[in-house]
This record gives structure tokens, sequence and C-alpha cells, in this order.
């Protein structure tokens, strides 16, 4: 659906984080800039710690505006695929993994804010070894600590939000 620079969103999604953006790179670069000058203002920046922690806040507000840009310049926005059997980004899947049976939709992580589901991107281990996969197969991936983990599709919906 997507190429791989390429985040599938939906228009909810897209709006939600186009307003953080315009939030951050506004109002709060705004913001965040008068605390550091009133901070400054304190005297000895060595030992301002108003000053360093309001420092800190801008390094991570910064990163959050340069990660949403281009989340956003790279977005595809639609509706979900409707749901035709088969895994792929956007889609809601119940797997059997080590015993359990586990709902999640694989997408971006932004996309769940809001749903109790939980997010597996399709670049990740699971994402990755289950992408393409039908209703009733199975198949194993590696995860992180190295672990083999064994996983089957039992169902394959579409998102609704």
């Amino acid at each position: 659906m997507a190429e791989s620079n390429e985040t599938w969103l939906t228009q909810d999604a897209y709006d939600r984080l186009k307003a953080e953006l315009d939030e951050l790179s506004g109002p709060g670069r705004r913001d965040i800039a008068a605390r550091i000058e009133a901070a400054r203002e304190e005297g000895d920046l060595k030992e301002n710690g108003g000053y360093h922690a309001a420092k800190d806040e801008q390094g991570k507000m910064e990163a959050r505006i340069r990660d949403l840009d281009e989340l956003l310049k790279h977005a595809v926005v639609s509706d979900a695929p409707e749901s035709r059997g088969v895994v792929e980004v956007g889609t809601v899947i119940t797997a059997e993994i080590l015993g359990d049976r586990e709902k999640f939709l694989l997408g971006s992580r932004e996309l769940g804010e809001g749903s109790d589901l939980e997010v597996y991107s399709a670049e990740s281990p699971l994402g990755s070894a289950i992408l393409g996969l039908k209703i009733g197969d199975s198949t194993s991936y590696e995860a992180p600590n190295g672990k083999k983990i064994e996983v089957g599709i039992v169902a394959v919906d579409t998102y609704t939000g």
C-alpha cells in the first residue's frame, strides 16, 4: 500500500497530528522561548535548574516537531483498507502468538491514539513476518531477544478507528 518512507494515516489521525505540529511549532515554541528567557534572567546558568529543564524540554519539543513534520510530509491519507482476509497495513489482526490470542492494529503508532488496540509497525519483527499472510496462515519470527516466536493469523478485519 505505502512505500517504505510513506506512512498510512486516516484523515482523523492526520488532522490530529497536524494540529499538534501547529501547536508545537507556533505557541509551543513561543512559550518555551519565554520560559528560557525568564530563567536566563535569573542569573548564573550553571546553577539554574529551571533554565536547564526548559532547554531540555525545548530539545524534546524540537525533536517531536521534526518527527511530525517528516511523518506528515510522507503521509498517505485514506480510509482504512477494506479487509480481504490478507494482513496489510491498516488492518486489525487477531493472531495466536505463543498460545495467546492477541488483537492489534498493523500500522503507525499514531493511528492507535485514542484506541484500545495495541499497534505494531509493519517494519517491526512481528509486522514484517505477518505482512501478506492470509487467515489460517502461520509463520514464526525472531524477537529482539533472539527467541523464535510462532504466530498464526486468526482474523483480519477492517480498521474502523
